[in-house]
């Protein structure tokens, strides 16, 4: 499919920009401990340049050092010794025909006291971010007068490194934002009350920048098109914001929506739909005459295009989208859809940004580790010669597609008759339809890097050494766990059910793991039936992001469903289980009718001694083979073992 209007050249200010595809402001946390941009930063940057993104927004871009930390290694413009660095980074994203804006950014109350050295946290009035939880105080007048020349300096020293622009960031509950909107300005000073007051401070900001970077340098602020809070900014606020700010002179205004407080609306999990806020940004398209910039949710380059062939915006900001997939541009344009590794929703990005480290992502394990692992550092001394993969889910598509880039001629055993292991069971749950996407995605791209992919084919030794393999990566998966306790032969797994091989028939059934696939599976049950999560540990959910652990955990029991934390299965009977306390040790009993194992998975390493004797240390566990866990830990696994094999 052709998309003419995602890349037919577009303007802002005086600036042309070769298609219509943004990339957002997203915080990587991969600049250096002194605020620059270095080596790391500005590979990550380069790849989306190159990749087909016609204009970079930098990340949450810090102004102030005393109150306006955003994350451990956050891109700087408080001193002019980033200079330097920042200008390579906008040398190197301009070699790709790619314009740069630097985005200033304050959290105000939306930042943990630990990233300010234990200060007590600032912003427009004493309104606590929940999220953060975390009492901030309200600024002075004087103060904010001062954060206003740091904007400014901010904008000075980024213009002075050569980027094409800076981006204000008005939205997400952040400090600009908190001034603008009612459920943040309490204030009774120049900065608060009427509407203009609660504009003045974005608005001191804009006309300093004029002023000291000059007419012709473009300014474009980032906004909410609704906070999605009951007394924050509501699209008419949002309406008459865009419309005072374009009589200041902003070249564009980027919408998007939501705070801390109204969560998933900034960074939307799977369960929203692709393209669902698209109103917001008609709301101001229909009131300006700048260029807007609109944040959907987008996955596909078809979605994307059409919502620049009806309107709704002048560009489209594909954010997620080019984190799992830097070449998502170059990969639309070239008409290869289905190779490009579309966003599943999944959050593991943001879990892992909040957990203090630089950027990661399920679908694409070089995320935040370009400048190491990147293609350009593969050593291709391959030179043709065979290995073999065992099994092709995430693991062994990984591993098979990395040998590939090497130069090795790779051949995947599969055993079933598609491959794609659990993720086609991980797809059935409602919301996780992507997962499918993914599988077509790893078929397309094995076909095109030349993978010799055999489907009904267990791996035998021998088979292998038909093929003349010198060695083995064996990604065979995982077996679910059944725990060796009376009664079990009357329960089933969950990965039985999601395939269809197991029937589960009566009202009550328990869920035995309350972990992602054990709450999913609730959730996919619980249309049918009355179910109960059952979990040992005193959370459910693992590593899932809060967001998305919140949503299935309140569409079980939105279905009448229970969880009980803290307990552990003992025995399975006619009719029921017996659940023991993990704390007091006290057993009851739960109705079931039916009861699901989702208690995790072991390690399946079939004729593990065999290949061991045959290929020694040439045979290399991949996946679930080596170590369970999620998807995300098979594609890293996987694609690092390939990248270090005999180099």
């Amino acid at each position: 499919m052709s998309y003419n209007k995602l890349f037919t050249p577009g303007t802002i200010a005086n600036l042309e920009l070769k298609n219509r595809i943004v990339m957002p402001a997203m915080g990587c946390s991969l600049a250096e401990p002194s605020g620059e941009a270095g080596p790391r930063m500005i590979k990550y940057y380069a790849d989306r340049a190159r990749g087909g993104a016609g204009l970079i927004i930098t990340e949450i871009t810090r102004i102030d050092d005393d109150t306006g930390v955003g994350t451990p290694n956050q891109l700087s413009v408080t001193n002019t010794h980033v200079v330097g660095q920042l200008s390579r980074l906008v040398e190197t994203v301009h070699a790709y025909d790619t314009k740069l804006f630097v985005q200033l950014h304050h959290p105000g109350n939306q930042t943990p006291s630990r990233l300010i050295g234990g200060k007590q946290p600032v912003s427009a009035s004493d309104v606590t971010c929940k999220v953060i939880g975390e009492q901030p105080r309200a600024l002075t007048t004087e103060e904010v007068e001062g954060l206003v020349k740091k904007f400014v300096f901010g904008a000075v020293i980024a213009q002075k490194a050569g980027v094409d622009g800076v981006e204000i960031h008005g939205a997400h509950g952040y400090l600009v934002s908190q001034f603008l909107s009612p459920h943040t300005n309490k204030r009774t000073d120049k900065y608060g009350g009427s509407f203009e007051g609660r504009m003045r401070f974005a608005t001191e900001i804009i006309m300093g920048i004029r002023a000291y970077c000059g007419p012709k340098f473009p300014i474009g602020i980032r906004i909410n098109g609704n906070d999605y809070l009951d007394d924050g900014i509501t699209d008419e606020d949002a309406i008459a914001q865009a419309k005072y700010f374009e009589k200041l002179g902003v070249c564009y205004i980027n919408v998007s929506c939501g705070t801390y407080d109204s969560g998933a609306t900034i960074i939307e999990p799977n369960y929203f739909a692709e393209g669902w806020k698209k109103h917001l940004a008609a709301n101001i398209k229909k009131a300006v005459s700048v260029p807007v910039i609109a944040v959907c949710n987008i996955k596909h380059p078809a979605v994307a295009e059409q919502l620049l062939e009806e309107g709704f915006a002048d560009f489209v900001g594909i954010a997620r989208g080019q984190l799992a997939d830097a070449e998502w541009g170059n990969k639309a344009k070239a008409g290869k859809d289905t190779e490009i590794r579309k966003c599943l929703g999944c959050m593991e990005c943001f879990r892992i940004l909040n957990d203090g480290l630089p950027l990661g992502c399920t679908l694409n394990p070089v995320l935040g580790r370009e400048f190491e692992w990147g293609d350009e550092k593969l050593t291709k001394n391959g030179e043709g010669r065979t290995v073999a993969v065992i099994g092709c889910g995430p693991a062994g598509f990984e591993a098979a597609l990395t040998l590939r880039k090497r130069g090795f001629n790779v051949v995947l055993f599969e055993a079933k008759d598609r491959i794609g292991g659990t993720v086609a069971l991980a797809a059935v749950p409602p919301c996780k339809g992507m997962l499918n996407e993914f599988i077509d995605t790893m078929e397309a791209q094995l076909k095109e890097a030349g993978v010799e992919v055999r489907t009904n084919c267990p791996a035998t030794v021998e088979a292998v050494q038909e093929i003349g393999a010198e060695a083995v990566f064996m990604a065979a998966g995982g077996k679910p766990i059944v725990p060796n306790i009376p009664g079990i032969e009357r329960a089933v797994t969950a990965e039985d059910v999601l395939a269809g091989k197991a029937a589960v028939n009566g009202e009550n059934v328990v869920v035995i793991g309350g972990g992602v696939t054990g709450l999913e599976t609730a959730e996919t049950l619980g249309k049918a039936h009355r179910v109960t999560v059952v979990e040992m540990l005193d959370k459910v959910g693992g590593n899932l992001y809060p967001s998305i652990t919140m949503h299935l955990v309140q569409e079980i029991m939105k279905a009448g469903g229970a969880i009980a934390k803290g307990k552990q299965l003992t025995a399975v009977k006619d009719g029921g289980v017996t659940v023991k306390d993990t704390k007091t040790g006290e057993e009851t009993e739960l109705p079931a009718d039916a009861v699901v194992l989702a208690m995790g998975v072991r390690a399946n390493r079939p004729e593990l001694d065999a290949f061991r004797t045959a290929f020694g240390d040439r045979l290399i566990l991949v996946g679930d083979t080596a170590r369970p866990g999620q998807i995300y830990d098979a594609l890293h696994c996987a694609h690092d073992r390939a990248f270090v094999y005999g180099a």
